[in-house]
């Protein structure tokens, strides 16, 4: 991943109702959710919402595929795994032992639930 790129992710997930879409999608993986159902969960307008999902995907953080009459949305894992090596990829200055224990965090799906 370029630094244009992270940047623009970063970007992406720099605002309040976006990262908490994100996380939606995520906690819904692989099913995800059509975009009437974000926005309900979420409490936002749907238009907003719309305008939102349209930013998470151009930054690459969310796929859309049409079911019938539904937009639905799922997070895009593969993109966060190619976040997160672009920011392990010089992980503490070439000595990866110093950062076992985050590797060991980040190994498991039960991630700190109490983060939420």
């Amino acid at each position: 991943m370029e630094m244009t790129n992270a940047i623009a992710s970063f970007a992406a997930l720099s605002q309040d109702t976006r990262l908490k879409a994100f996380r939606l999608l995520v906690s819904h993986e692989p099913d995800g959710l059509p975009a009437g159902e974000i926005a309900r969960q979420l409490s936002v307008p749907h238009n907003t919402m719309s305008a939102h999902l349209a930013v998470l995907s151009r930054a690459g953080w969310v796929l859309s595929q049409r079911q019938s009459r539904q937009i639905i949305y799922r997070a895009s894992l593969s993109h966060m795994e190619a976040v997160v090596q672009f920011l392990l990829q010089d992980c503490c200055a070439g000595h990866p032992e110093l950062c076992s224990s985050l590797i060991d965090r980040l190994s498991g799906c039960g991630i700190n639930k109490s983060n939420n």
